[in-house]
């Protein structure tokens, strides 16, 4: 295939981040839509009313035998729909997590290794300029870390009933975890060796096998440990909503963001104010040596500019042929991380990875 001519891409799932994974495809003339995908019928933005909607995944795989398939439906199908895409000759993009459990994220895996296909998850940090930043400054640190973690969402109306949407095959702790638990192995290059894990439910509106707030604790291997805090629903605090937090002997780094941001505003799930230097070093006279540092983090891209960004680096990535090995191990291994998390919630026992 010349570089120059277009990847057809079908995109399956038309939620908050199928839209955004769409327009991102319909803006890169590295791509060219061939299908979208879902159950019903939803509002589109300017620029894909032209595509229509398709109801059936199988059938715009065989009819329009594209290059590329984009999963972003709900979590319980992506293992299936992305092996079913490789084995079609796709290459695959699909939103975190990669499956819901680990041996189905494994299966996915394989089957992008056995037809030679690119598998890039929707880890979208992983091209946020503040995020790189803060695990580049964290690894110059060096272990053993502290990390400290969270994403609250007190929400309300639409965006509740997405979340309760959600909580139908997955708990807030794996949704939006497995995002910091791969910052978090990104940092150490240690493996995890064990998970702690609590919940609750704080909503009858929740079913009752599921849990709207949780907390997770994590050992690796080099002796770091971490936290990560996750709860959605109309109960849940706006204090300290946002903690993004690195520690080691050598000082600290920390994500500051902006007075007056409110949980349920998507953007501010990714976009930060300032990252925070802290050394730990000391003069003759015991006090700090120096002043921390604030790196501000002004200009930053908001939501559809990181999914455009995404999107690009899956085209780098078919196009260059990059590696993409270290990219699927860590994200199996940070859903193996939050899915113990979720069992240690469920049986009250800690779990050895």
């Amino acid at each position: 295939m010349s570089s120059e001519k277009p990847l057809r891409v079908v995109v399956a799932g038309l939620g908050n981040m199928g839209r955004s994974h769409a327009l991102a495809y319909h803006t890169n003339p590295g791509f060219e839509i061939a299908a979208l995908v879902n159950r019903s019928d939803v509002p589109l933005p300017d620029g894909l009313g032209s595509y229509g909607i398709r109801r059936s995944f199988e059938d715009a795989l065989r009819d329009e035998k594209p290059d590329v398939a984009a999963i972003a439906t709900y979590s319980d199908s992506h293992a299936d729909y992305a092996v079913r895409a490789f084995e079609a000759g796709c290459h695959v993009f699909v939103e975190k997590p990669l499956a819901t459990t680990v041996a189905d994220a494994q299966r996915v895996v394989d089957a992008a290794k056995a037809n030679g296909k690119k598998l890039v998850i929707g880890y979208i940090l992983r091209h946020h300029p503040s995020w790189v930043r803060l695990i580049a400054e964290a690894r110059k640190l060096g272990g053993p870390y502290v990390f400290r973690m969270n994403l609250n969402q007190q929400s309300s109306g639409p965006t509740w009933g997405t979340h309760k949407q959600l909580m139908q095959t997955t708990s807030p702790i794996v949704d939006c975890g497995v995002h910091y638990l791969d910052v978090m192995l990104q940092i150490t290059d240690s493996r995890p060796v064990e998970v702690r894990g609590m919940g609750v439910r704080l909503s009858d509106e929740v079913a009752p096998s599921m849990y709207n707030y949780g907390h997770l604790q994590v050992l690796f291997e080099d002796g770091s440990v971490g936290w990560y805090e996750a709860g959605w629903g109309p109960m849940i605090s706006e204090t300290a909503f946002f903690v993004k937090d690195v520690m080691s002997p050598k000082g600290c780094v920390s994500i500051v963001m902006k007075e007056g941001v409110k949980s349920d505003d998507i953007d501010t799930h990714t976009k930060t104010s300032t990252i925070r230097l802290h050394s730990a070093a000391t003069g003759p006279d015991g006090k700090f040596a120096k002043e921390d540092q604030l790196l501000s983090m002004e200009g930053e891209p908001g939501h559809q500019e990181l999914c455009d960004l995404e999107q690009a680096f899956l085209l780098k990535a078919i196009r260059e042929n990059i590696d993409l090995t270290r990219h699927m191990d860590d994200a199996v291994k940070s859903l193996a991380v939050c899915l113990a998390a979720d069992e240690s919630v469920r049986t009250g026992n800690a779990v050895k990875l």
